[in-house]
């Protein structure tokens, strides 16, 4: 699956480009594409560089909690929930606290803290792989759950709208958690149907329910919040939890006797080992999705939209926001570009602009999450996971657009 999606990415760039010169006569696209492939491989480098010193310091903190256990404690106590979800995983097996770990932190925004903890999970069911270069059914159903982004405080999104002059730069946090609730269930129940899980018994449906309540709750208790103080729940509870984590990890290693220092450092010579399998990966997925961004394909792709709304007689506002969506599972830094001169054009507080930011909350870099995780583990064939993810980042954009006329199509 990865080898067609990567050469499809390549094929879609050629033909834009061929188009554009054909039809256009402008040959500078040519040039375009090539200077993006090298412009992507030295991202690709960097990228590397930053996550390296993340992965190092968070791998050899999850070294210190493994020795002291606690995340083997955190895969017991959520044994119930991961056996009809992951059944090919035992019962207490560490990569089941592991996952957990990166579900908490991709909830409250925490990339850096999540994408290492996330690998090290990915590690563990490799582990328990019996085909080394396929993915098995527990790495795809992690692998979509967290590229469906499941966000409950965007604080990011908060920052780029405070920054544009947003009078309420939490404007869109309602929206953008119905929108990546619809997401993440979305990813699930795919997943769900493809590998037939037993989801359907009493047991299975009480335990959604209990989520879903939960979830209902925080999220009523938030909404009851004014806009300044839940900016202040936003920051002080991603900060919180971040330190409490490390300060958790520490003082429990010391009191079972672990030796700390050591632990860390057998954990944190880990980083490089998978930064250096990682980054082949990075530089063949990030320089076919440059190509596919400098031939103009996308652009194609936006106008078409537009048409076809123009002539359904529908409200052809949402399109603006579009290049967002259309680039986000394919670059981060691209989608946060779209979406802040979508906020500079359109102003912040304008439809477009809005919709454009529950979009950017609620989708994930697909691809990019693709490569690093499967890349880590050297995983070839990724089965429905690329399928299963890009009907989870759909959902997450359709809902966006169906949120937003709802709270804001009076703008």
């Amino acid at each position: 699956m990865l080898n067609r999606l990567w050469l499809g990415l390549f094929v879609a760039a050629a033909a834009a480009a061929l188009g554009r010169w054909w039809i256009g006569g402008d040959a500078a696209v040519f040039g375009a594409i090539v200077a993006s492939l090298f412009a992507m491989a030295k991202l690709s480098v960097d990228v590397m560089v930053l996550l390296f010193g993340t992965l190092t310091l968070w791998l050899g903190l999850l070294a210190i909690a493994e020795r002291a256990r606690l995340v083997q404690a955190l895969a017991r106590a959520l044994g119930p929930v991961f056996s009809r979800l992951l059944p090919e995983v035992p019962p207490g097996h560490p990569a089941l606290g592991l996952i957990t770990l990166n579900m908490a932190a991709n909830m409250l925004g925490l990339d850096n803290a999540a994408t290492p903890i996330g690998l090290k999970a990915m590690r563990e069911l490799q582990s328990l792989n019996p085909s080394a270069d396929t993915a098995s059914n527990a790495q795809i159903m992690f692998l979509v759950l967290n590229a469906s982004s499941l966000t409950l405080l965007p604080v990011s999104i908060f920052m780029y709208r405070a920054q544009q002059g947003a009078a309420d730069p939490t404007l869109v946090f309602l929206p953008i958690l119905l929108a990546t609730s619809a997401s993440t269930l979305t990813g699930l129940f795919s997943v769900a149907l493809v590998q037939r899980l037993p989801l359907r018994d009493a047991r299975s449906l009480a335990w959604i329910a209990a989520g879903l309540l939960g979830y209902a709750l925080v999220l009523a208790g938030l909404a009851s919040l004014s806009a300044a103080a839940l900016a202040r729940v936003s920051e002080l509870a991603g900060n919180l939890m971040l330190f409490g984590v490390i300060m958790l990890f520490l003082l429990v290693g010391a009191w079972r006797r672990v030796p700390v220092y050591e632990a860390f450092i057998d954990g944190a010579r880990q980083g490089f080992d998978v930064a250096r399998d990682l980054l082949p990966y990075l530089v063949a997925m990030l320089c076919a999705v440059g190509a596919l961004r400098a031939s103009g394909a996308l652009d194609m792709v936006l106008q078409l939209v537009r048409w076809i709304v123009h002539h359904l007689g529908l409200d052809t506002r949402f399109v603006d926001a579009l290049p967002t969506a259309l680039v986000k599972p394919f670059s981060g830094s691209a989608a946060r570009a779209m979406l802040i001169e979508t906020m500079h054009h359109d102003g912040v507080d304008s439809f477009p602009a809005l919709t454009a930011a529950t979009m950017q909350g609620s989708t994930e870099t697909t691809f990019y999450v693709l490569a690093v995780y499967f890349g880590a583990v050297g995983v070839r064939r990724a089965r429905h996971a690329v399928a299963c993810a890009l009907l989870a980042d759909l959902a997450g954009v359709v809902a966006s657009i169906l949120v937003c006329y709802w709270f804001f199509g009076s703008r």
